[in-house]
């Protein structure tokens, strides 16, 4: 599906309107957990379910294992120097604010992204950020924190500025049907 941007992936404490109370309202014969992957509610894009628990089950292994193929669109505040790179810095929750996550080389978690600028202008770099792993808030904190970008994702409102949205988007996705085995793929381009 194309996940709207603040909109939950699941229920959250005191919001349970979400991708998966949704799909299981229209779909009530669906097995297993739905959601294979989540996106951060304030992320908008690409989010694969499946209907089945086996189904689920080998696109978890998929995601496991690393061999989905992910990209996101973003705009950070600033213009980069360099035209592409890896980021390389663990994360952990910020147990002292949640829900931020914070950069931690003994306790965190390892977290890895390659990224490429797309184009450059009015004081903001368009980038592809090609994630490794998938920890909360990666590309978030990988664009914000001084040791990565140090440029935060635009109208970012944890590590960066509030603005009318957070410009970060997952705008393709490859990974291995369940079923007939064959590599397929979904592009669903940001409307930023």
């Amino acid at each position: 599906i194309n996940k709207p941007a603040e909109f939950l992936s699941v229920p959250g404490k005191e919001i349970k309107d979400s991708v998966y109370t949704r799909i299981k309202h229209k779909y009530p014969s669906v097995t297993g957990p739905i959601i294979v992957h989540r996106l951060d509610m304030s992320t908008s894009g690409i989010l694969v379910l499946t209907k089945t628990k086996e189904a689920n089950k080998i696109l978890q292994n998929q995601f496991i294992k690393r061999t989905v193929k992910k990209r996101y669109v973003a705009i950070l505040s600033g213009v980069l120097s360099k035209k592409q790179g890896v980021i390389s810095l663990p994360i952990r929750l910020d147990l002292d604010d949640r829900p931020r996550q914070l950069v931690d080389f003994e306790n965190g978690k390892k977290a890895e992204t390659n990224w490429v600028v797309i184009n450059q202008n009015n004081n903001q770099t368009r980038v592809h950020f090609y994630p490794i792993t998938g920890r909360t808030h990666q590309l978030r904190v990988h664009a914000a924190h001084k040791k990565g970008l140090n440029m935060p994702i635009v109208g970012d409102d944890l590590y960066g500025i509030k603005k009318d949205r957070l410009y970060l988007h997952a705008d393709f996705i490859e990974f291995t049907q369940p079923t007939s085995k064959n590599k397929i793929s979904f592009t669903i381009p940001s409307d930023f």
